[in-house]
């Protein structure tokens, strides 16, 4: 086979993979099952998706690129949350540095509904996106963030998680001051 046979047949293979990624997508966004058919069929699509997580209808997650992302166990992605894991050069850039995902979610983060996360963001374990925020860069662990683009506004004592009680999750809530303000 000639190498300009072989470029072609990967082309092809490439174009079909793309095309069946993207069925998946559109499938999966209002498919039932927030914890096993959706999570099943995201991880068909190539997205890391750990143990226990949940995903919320009309979640958009990585089209071109799905196994840029890496979400791990017991994490929550709320309802219409997008997560854009891809862009000119950014998985080289993420290789270069030993790592394989440009979009992480790390376990038991909890992500609101309409939440967008854009590429080379890092969600630290336990930590909290309020809905509607713009993830522009990383959330240490154990962090709650805001806002457009997302700020940090609390540190949060425990993961907001399944087994968590939310009277348990506020108590231990300690809001960060702002510039000029006293918490």
């Amino acid at each position: 086979m000639s190498s300009g046979t072989a470029d072609g047949a990967v082309r092809v293979m490439g174009v079909f993979q793309g095309t069946v990624n993207r069925i998946l997508q559109l499938m999966v966004r209002f498919a039932p099952g927030a914890k096993s058919l959706r999570v099943w069929m995201h991880r068909l699509r190539g997205v890391h998706v750990g143990a226990g997580v949940f995903i919320g209808t009309d979640a958009l997650i990585e089209t071109a690129q799905p196994h840029l992302v890496y979400i791990g166990d017991g994490a929550v992605i709320g309802i219409r949350t997008t997560i854009i894991a891809h862009g000119f050069g950014l998985e080289q850039a993420a290789q270069r540095k030993g790592r394989r995902h440009t979009v992480i979610i790390e376990d038991k983060a909890y992500i609101g509904a309409s939440v967008t996360i854009l590429p080379n963001v890092t969600i630290g374990r336990g930590a909290v996106v309020n809905a509607g925020s713009v993830v522009t860069r990383s959330v240490p662990p154990l962090t709650m963030v805001q806002g457009n683009p997302a700020v940090p506004v609390a540190k949060c004592g425990i993961p907001l998680s399944d087994g968590t009680p939310l009277k348990e999750f506020y108590r231990q809530i300690k809001p960060l001051g702002r510039k000029g303000k006293k918490p």
